[in-house]
């Protein structure tokens, strides 16, 4: 029993000695999970054109994607040295005097728009509001009251 113990024993020294030897020997195959701030791409939006079908009820939903970069709630000086680079969206309607902080990778949603063309503009802001990258979508509400008085009355039923 005694020999077998130290069997085991040898095995698992073994097996930690493994693991930490190719825990330490580079892996040229792969880059490096984390690159330098210096040595990353620049960060970019992609902002995909307005889902049709809630249009045309007058809601604006535009879908997005980041590259390199992820869009979180972070804020703050120290978050701007995190790599992957992190940060939030910028959103202006119109150019507008408002914008707000988007801070999730769901889609910017934008109700009560009246009918007509409109520009959703999306800044890509790193933790402290610095904008790093910008898109431009552009829609055109429709007047849902106009398409709703021509429609066909709702059939009578009993």
């Amino acid at each position: 029993m005694r020999a077998l113990t130290h069997v085991f024993a040898a095995a698992a020294l073994a097996a930690v000695q493994m693991t930490a030897a190719a825990q330490t020997a580079p892996d040229t195959s792969r880059p490096p999970a984390v690159l330098p701030l210096e040595a990353e791409p620049a960060p970019r939006v992609v902002a995909y054109p307005a889902l049709p079908e809630p249009l045309a009820r007058g809601v604006v939903i535009v879908q997005f994607r980041t590259e390199n970069f992820r869009v979180i709630p972070v804020f703050g000086k120290a978050a701007t040295q995190v790599s992957p680079r992190v940060g939030h969206l910028h959103v202006t309607v119109d150019d507008g005097p408002a914008t707000w902080a988007h801070t999730s990778a769901d889609p910017i949603i934008v109700v009560g728009l009246p009918p007509g063309p409109h520009r959703v503009r999306l800044e890509l802001a790193d933790p402290t509001h610095r904008i790093l990258a910008t898109e431009v979508v552009t829609v055109t509400v429709p007047d849902t009251r106009s398409s709703a008085a021509t429609a066909a009355p709702p059939a009578h039923r009993h």
